[in-house]
C-alpha cells in the first residue's frame, strides 16, 4: 500500500490553531492515491477470504440484485409503459438491488472488476493471478444461481401478483432483443460506471446511496446492460421456456459478461491505476 507523504504546512494552515487545522482535514477531500489505498486494502482483503464465505455472499448479491427487476416491474404494473416518462421513471427500480447488494456489501461480480485487480496490477504474480481468478469465477456462479432462484421463485412460487410476473416477463423480453453485439457493446458503459461508483464511495461519506441512485439509474435510463441484473431477465425467460439456455448464455450473457469486464477493468481500473502509479 502506498504510504502517505506528509506535506508541510502552508503558511496559511500555519495561523490556524490546532483544533482549526484538524477542521481542515477532516473537510479535505480524499486525494487520489488514498482513494486507490482504501480500495487496494478492501481488494486485498476480498481475495484472501475463503471460497464459503464468497458462495453465500454471492448467492445473497444475486437474490439481491433481483430486486432490481422486480421494482421495474411494481412501477411497469403501477404507471404503465405507455407513461411518456416510463422509461426514466422505471429506471429508478433498477437502483434498488444496487443499494441494497452495494450497502451490504456482498460480493457482485462486476465491483470485483476494480477492487480484486488493484491489487494484480499492484502486484503481478502468479497468487494474486490465481487469487482473481478464484474470486471472479466463484462470485459470477453464485451471482448466477442467486438471480437463476430468484427468477424460478418469482415464476412458480407466487411471490407477486400475476401483473406483477407479466412485467417482469415483458422487462426481461425487451433485454433478447438486442444482439450479442448489442449486449457487449452496451455492457462496456455499464462495467466502466459501477467500477467508477466503487471508486467514488470512499470520498462520497453520508452521500453513498445517492452516488449509487445516479448512475445506476444511468445505467437503466442508458439502456445498458449489466451481466448480472441481465441474468434474472435471462433466466426468466429460459424459464419460461422463451429462450434457449444456449442462446441466452452465448448470445446475451457471454457478450454482456466481457462489456461489462472491458468497462470495469479494461478501461476504468486501468486509468484508476495509471493516475496513481507514478505516485507509489
Amino acid at each position: 500500500m502506498a504510504n502517505e507523504k506528509k506535506e508541510k504546512p502552508s503558511e496559511t494552515e500555519e495561523n490556524l490553531s490546532a483544533s482549526e487545522r484538524e477542521e481542515v482535514s477532516a473537510n479535505a477531500r480524499l486525494s487520489a492515491i488514498m482513494v486507490y489505498s482504501v480500495i487496494l486494502r478492501e481488494g486485498r482483503e476480498e481475495l484472501e477470504r475463503p471460497v464459503a464465505s464468497l458462495w453465500w455472499s454471492g448467492i445473497a448479491a444475486g437474490v439481491g440484485i433481483s430486486t432490481s427487476v422486480l421494482a421495474e416491474a411494481i412501477i411497469r404494473t403501477n404507471i404503465g409503459a405507455d407513461h411518456p416518462y416510463y422509461d426514466l421513471i422505471a429506471a429508478f427500480g433498477y437502483t434498488f438491488g444496487f443499494i441494497l447488494v452495494i450497502l451490504s456489501r456482498l460480493q457482485l461480480f462486476t465491483e470485483n472488476t476494480l477492487t480484486a485487480v488493484l491489487p494484480l496490477l499492484a502486484h503481478k504474480t502468479k497468487h494474486h493471478i490465481g487469487c482473481t481468478l478464484r474470486l471472479w469465477s466463484v462470485v459470477l456462479v453464485t451471482n448466477f444461481v442467486g438471480t437463476l432462484f430468484t427468477a424460478f421463485l418469482l415464476l412458480n412460487a407466487g411471490m407477486s401478483s400475476p401483473e406483477i410476473v407479466e412485467a417482469a416477463l415483458e422487462i426481461s423480453r425487451h433485454v433478447i432483443e438486442l444482439s450479442p453485439a448489442e449486449a457487449l457493446f452496451r455492457g462496456i458503459p455499464a462495467g466502466f460506471l459501477i467500477a467508477a461508483i466503487v471508486w467514488m464511495l470512499p470520498s462520497s461519506k453520508g452521500f453513498e446511496v445517492w452516488i449509487i441512485i445516479l448512475f445506476t439509474w444511468l445505467i437503466a435510463a442508458g439502456g445498458f446492460t449489466h451481466v448480472i441484473v441481465g441474468s434474472n431477465e435471462i433466466f426468466l425467460m429460459m424459464l419460461n421456456q422463451e429462450l434457449s439456455v444456449l442462446d441466452g448464455f452465448l448470445h446475451h450473457l457471454g457478450p454482456t459478461l466481457v462489456g461489462n469486464i472491458l468497462g470495469g477493468t479494461g478501461l476504468f481500473a486501468m486509468m484508476a491505476y495509471g493516475q496513481i502509479r507514478e505516485e507509489m
